[in-house]
């Protein structure tokens, strides 16, 4: 049987993704009072309202199956296996740690909302980049997305404002509210900084009397596209061949490489390219 190293590696950080996920709410938010939005807000309101009876853990279990059934119709069976993966590790680790962190690492409210904050959305955003979820409003998050492009962190914010508001109804308290719509904006900020980050591309112009060579171990080594435009050197007056490489920012360093190794000599310019749809990059949405 061959092993997909692709695959563990996605679930790995997965995993990683909802330790500080979890982290994040078990030790600076759900302690402090605070809602932040999504299934695991909805837990916490559940938590308090209930006079800290029903953990969060349970909570997040119970509504996320309900709607991984729904993910599973829409965003099909491998959104499906990494989401409900995901719901159970989610619910492990945030029954697990709210035994173990029965206070706020933190005093300070506001502090504590922007570590747990920043925390969440880059647990998210993490999870969220493999192709997983952390569920709740992430589920819903996934599928507009899926058709449109509108960020899933914005989504997710428009969508988590009710949940934080009606902690009203169980705090009795406006600064309550207020903090839970800090917690809301850093983490939509944080999930959109994590996300764009691992898809931003970069697009290299290489020019060498080496293309061919350079040309055939991108696209056989890399399985990336290689367009070779004709050029003239203004000073030489000489025909020259540009490649055209259009790549992952974090696979730019092997394109380096390979150069490198087929001409030292060769010239390279690089620059960022806001967003890259089309095969083996986004997918192109009307």
């Amino acid at each position: 049987m061959k092993i997909n190293y692709s695959e563990i590696r996605s679930f790995l950080i997965i995993t990683l993704g909802l330790t500080i996920y979890s982290f994040g709410w078990t030790a600076f938010l759900i302690p402090s009072g605070m809602i932040g939005g999504g299934v695991t807000g909805i837990g916490t309101l559940i938590y308090y309202g209930t006079e800290k009876v029903i953990p969060v853990g349970y909570s997040y279990f119970i509504l996320n199956a309900i709607l991984i059934l729904i993910a599973l119709k829409i965003l099909g069976s491998k959104f499906g296996v990494k989401t409900i993966f995901a719901m159970l590790l989610g619910s492990i680790l945030l029954s697990t740690m709210q035994k173990i962190f029965t206070a706020p690492l933190v005093d300070e409210k506001f502090m504590a909302a922007i570590i747990g904050g920043v925390l969440s959305g880059t647990g998210i955003g993490l999870t969220i980049s493999q192709g997983g979820s952390s569920g709740g409003t992430d589920i819903i998050a996934m599928i507009i997305n899926k058709y449109r492009n509108i960020s899933p962190g914005r989504i997710i914010l428009y969508l988590d404002v009710f949940i934080i508001a009606s902690s009203y109804l169980v705090f009795h308290d406006v600064s309550t509210i207020v903090y839970g719509y800090v917690v809301m904006s850093i983490t939509s900020y944080s999930i959109d900084m994590v996300i764009s980050g691992s898809k931003q591309s970069a697009q290299l112009f290489i020019v060498s009397s080496e293309y061919e060579k350079i040309a055939d171990k991108i696209a056989n080594e890399m399985n990336r596209g290689v367009s070779m435009l004709d050029a003239t050197g203004w000073y030489s007056k000489e025909s020259k061949k540009i490649l055209m490489v259009v790549v992952r920012k974090h696979e730019a360093q092997t394109i380096f490489r390979v150069v490198k190794q087929m001409d030292e000599k060769a010239f390279i310019s690089m620059g960022s390219v806001m967003g890259v749809y089309g095969l083996g990059f986004d997918e192109i949405r009307a």
